[in-house]
């Protein structure tokens, strides 16, 4: 596996290696030991799968609160996404900044999001499938989001937002005081 900084510190690109044949292909998508150093300690404790069928749809931008914060290990299965990590750890040098990297199950690319990081995407192709694999259980009380379109963070989605969830709607919008994140 190759693991890449982004210039979010935490945020990571891990790249998976396919090997193929006149059978298929095989490719590993998780190995704690070539991982130890991007999980420093963490363990993955649950694993989630999502499928999106319409192209443009955006899902997210998701973090959980303290104590429930969580790291996100995030793979393509199937299709193509747009994933994005937004830093919302406050005192971070790259406070409110984005990165985004191109997911697919051709790239054998995995996105890493950290604690603090709120975490979205958009499919770019149809009935797209995503895998997560977190570092801490799903608590609804912790739950959190900003705004996929919130002037402020000022994400560059590659499509139109096509289709959006009631309550991802419902994400407030950052407030100069950021009195909502307290991560």
């Amino acid at each position: 596996m190759n693991i890449e900084a982004t210039p979010i510190e935490g945020v990571m690109v891990v790249t998976s290696q396919a090997f193929a044949d006149h059978r298929g292909a095989f490719q590993r998508l998780y190995c704690d030991k070539e991982l130890a150093d991007v999980l420093g300690g963490r363990h993955v404790v649950q694993a989630n799968h999502s499928r999106t069928a319409q192209v443009g749809a955006v899902r997210g931008m998701h973090y959980q609160l303290p104590p429930h914060a969580e790291m996100k290990l995030v793979r393509c299965l199937r299709g193509r996404v747009w994933d994005v990590a937004m830093d919302l750890r406050e005192g971070s040098p790259t406070f409110l900044r984005w990165h985004a990297v191109e997911l697919s199950a051709e790239s054998g690319r995995m996105f890493v999001i950290p604690e603090g990081c709120a975490h979205g995407f958009q499919v770019l192709e149809p009935e797209s499938e995503l895998l997560y694999l977190h570092t801490a259980h799903y608590a609804p009380q912790a739950e959190g989001g900003v705004r996929h379109d919130d002037p402020q963070l000022g994400i560059e989605w590659p499509l139109p937002v096509a289709d959006l969830s009631q309550r991802d709607r419902s994400h407030p919008l950052l407030t100069s005081d950021y009195s909502g994140i307290k991560l």
